[in-house]
This record gives C-alpha cells, structure tokens and sequence, in this order.
C-alpha cells in the first residue's frame, strides 16, 4: 500500500501537485482599483520559490462591490489580467501550481482598510448586497437584499473572473463560500432569510452556490481543478452545521467541484470560536469520508508532524497555511530538509541548503 505523505504528489483533472502543502489565500490590502503589483509578485513568488505545491491569490473580487476592503485584489475588468499572469508565469517557474479564490464580500464589504475600522462609527459598505438587508453585526450598514437581477449580475461576475483567471494561466479556481462572504451568506439560515427559491430549506439556500459553481464549471475548461471553501459550521445556535456541510458537499461533487476547502465560522460579529491546533481538520475529515470528494484542511496548522498526520492518516488531501507561510516562506524546502529529504533549491540558494 502506497503510503501518502506532505511531499507526495497528487493528480487532480488535468494538473499535478508537487506536494500537498498550500499556501492558504491571505488579504494582502496592498491592491489600487483592484490590481496586483510588486507586493503580490514577492509575496507569492517568494512561497513559489520556498517550495509549496500549490499558492492561492487573496480573496479576488469579482466586482468592485464584492470587495472586503478596497485595497483587495480584483479580477472585474480584462486590465487586471496582465499583472496577475506576470505572478502567475513567475510561480510556474519554479514548478508551483497558481491558484485564484474568487470572492465576493457580500455585506461584509467595507469601504476602508481594516486599521481604519477603530475609526469609524459606521462599519461596512454603502455599497453592500447580501441575501437578506440584515447587518453583519452592531453599527454595521444594513446591506441591499439581492433582487434577481442582483443574483443574475453577481453569478454572471463569477463566470466572467473565472474566464479572465484560466486566460492569465491560473491552474485552479476556488469559489469562496466561507468566513460570512457572499455565497456564504445564502447558505446560513442566520444571514438568509428569503421566501424565494433561494431560501427558506437547505436546498434552496443551496442554490445560489450551486448555480454559481455550475456557471463557473461550464466556461472553465475541464482539465481545470475547481475548489469551493465552505465554513463548514456557523459557531451560533440555529446557523448552518457540519451535516449541511456534508449535504452540501454531495451536491457540488455532483456538479464538478474537485477539492473542498474546509474552513469554519465567521457568519455574525459576536460568534465565539474555541480555536486550537488543527481544530477544523474535523471537518476536512468527515466530509471526504462521508462524500467521497477530496478535501483541503486549514486553521492553525504550523507542523510537519500536523500535516503528516493529516495527510498519512487520509483525514484530507491538502494541507494549506497562512501565518505560518508569513513567518516562514521556505517551510517546505525546511520540513524537507529536517526529514532529510533532497528538496528542490533554487540555484541561487542552494549555498544555504547543502
């Protein structure tokens, strides 16, 4: 029996990883009117370099409406193509596979930097959309409830940021449906609460995800991976839970969805989250057991020995980080080299690896 490891690789539709550790997306705020630069080029290049199998974009709005903050990353107009192939080209070099997570803030937007929120009185966007006009906490704006041209125009937005990304070379894409965002938002019966066909049961608060992934599925081509991050649970009473997250799963498998992404929370302001190593491993877990779909684990995952067990014990297929990618962007290269196996260095750093 072949025996999985953090530096086996792993096929999925028309690309192979390398290894299975990912670099989670991580909001850089460093974005003018949407577009990459600099930053973005050397903040990812630099874990391409590091070694990680696979490096995601920050959460990149589909519509300027859809952004967290304003210094987001955008892929709502063709101009934002060239500097993002430029990262991606530059990633590709040295055998990393690129990924975007395409987003949309829904009535978390917000129309300053996020060391501005102290600032303010009022939190949020005036330009704010979401399922239902409920604010995501105290003194937030109190979003626009979507019509169906609103609905329309959003998973229109999606297709057309999925098209733009194959076009600039990314290698997978991942719809973001987690943390209280958007699509997120219609799934929770906290922040949806519709009496057309998307929302009221599980189903129906399912449809608009479902739609969105169905729309982005048919204009990508198939030997693209497709990602979706869920929240797999809502940390409030009556929000949504693991077992939706598992029906909700089956249905995406169903419509070509290749990888879950199992995050958690972030649905209301005032949610209390017990978070400790590999807390939502859990998650990544049950859903690849009970559905048969591969999955990606995140949250609080800083070892070679977490991620060993994550990937030996087949608990999921993916180990993805973030902050500990911030301290440390040759943590594979590192993990590597402490199991003394023979990463790959780049030439110009092998002085410091031999």
């Amino acid at each position: 029996m072949l025996v999985m490891t953090v530096f086996s690789s792993l096929k999925i539709r028309g690309i192979t990883l390398k290894n299975r550790i990912v670099v989670s997306p991580m909001c850089m705020y460093s974005s003018e009117d949407g577009f990459a630069n600099d930053w973005h080029l050397v903040h990812l290049g630099s874990r391409a370099v590091g070694g990680a199998g696979l490096i995601f974009t920050e959460a990149t709005a589909v519509e300027p409406r859809g952004r967290i903050s304003p210094l987001d990353l955008g892929i709502w107009k063709n101009e934002h193509m060239e500097a993002l192939k430029r990262i991606v080209d530059f990633c590709h070099s040295f055998g990393a596979k690129v990924g975007i997570q395409l987003a949309h803030a829904g009535r978390k937007a917000e129309d300053y930097a996020p060391w501005e929120r102290e600032k303010t009185k009022i939190k949020g966007s005036k330009h704010a959309i979401a399922p239902s006009p409920i604010p995501y906490g105290k003194d937030w704006l109190v979003p626009k409830g979507m019509d169906h041209e609103d609905i329309q125009a959003v998973q229109k937005a999606f297709a057309e940021g999925a098209k733009r990304a194959v076009n600039a070379g990314f290698d997978v894409i991942e719809i973001h449906s987690a943390h209280g965002y958007l699509l997120h938002e219609f799934l929770s019966p906290i922040s949806n609460k519709r009496t057309d066909k998307y929302g009221g049961s599980l189903e129906n608060r399912e449809r608009f995800l479902i739609e969105v992934v169905r729309t982005v599925r048919k204009v990508i081509p198939d030997s693209v991976p497709l990602f979706v991050r869920l929240s797999c649970v809502d940390y409030v009473e009556g929000g949504w839970t693991l077992e939706d997250s598992i029906h909700l799963a089956r249905a995406l498998k169903e419509e070509g969805c290749d990888v879950i992404d199992c995050s958690s929370g972030g649905i209301v302001e005032e949610e209390k989250v017990n978070a400790y190593a590999s807390f939502q491993v859990p998650y990544a877990e049950r859903i690849k057991k009970e559905v048969g779909i591969k999955t990606m684990s995140v949250g609080l995952i800083t070892t070679y020995e977490q991620a060993e067990d994550i990937i030996g014990n087949s608990r999921a297929d993916l180990v993805a980080m973030a902050r500990e990618f911030l301290r440390d962007p040759y943590l594979p290269i590192r993990w590597a080299k402490s199991k003394g196996l023979k990463p790959e260095v780049p030439r110009q750093y092998i002085r410091a690896w031999l």
